[in-house]
């Protein structure tokens, strides 16, 4: 089965901001998520019904709908920011 992926405006405007080799390794993990939503580096937030993905210094914060099969993508920055 395999998820579909939407990314909420402010992640995209975050992603945009980041240098090109960071951004180009990011987009390749979100898009692996479609076909593991849950996978072997990814760590389930405490206080809230999310999930999170390293990558290098950054990280991508998501949301999965098992229901309808979706994963938003709430959040994406570097390790200091992303959780404010």
């Amino acid at each position: 089965m395999e998820y579909t992926l939407f990314i909420e405006r402010s992640a995209q405007k975050s992603l945009s901001k980041i240098d090109t080799q960071d951004k180009v390794k990011i987009e390749d993990a979100i898009e692996a998520l479609a076909l593991d939503p849950r996978p072997a580096n990814s760590k389930k937030l405490t206080g809230r019904d999310a999930y999170r993905i390293r990558i290098g210094n950054y990280r991508v914060i998501y949301e999965v709908d098992d229901g309808k099969l979706i994963i938003l993508v709430v959040r994406v920055g570097h390790r200091k920011d992303v959780y404010r």
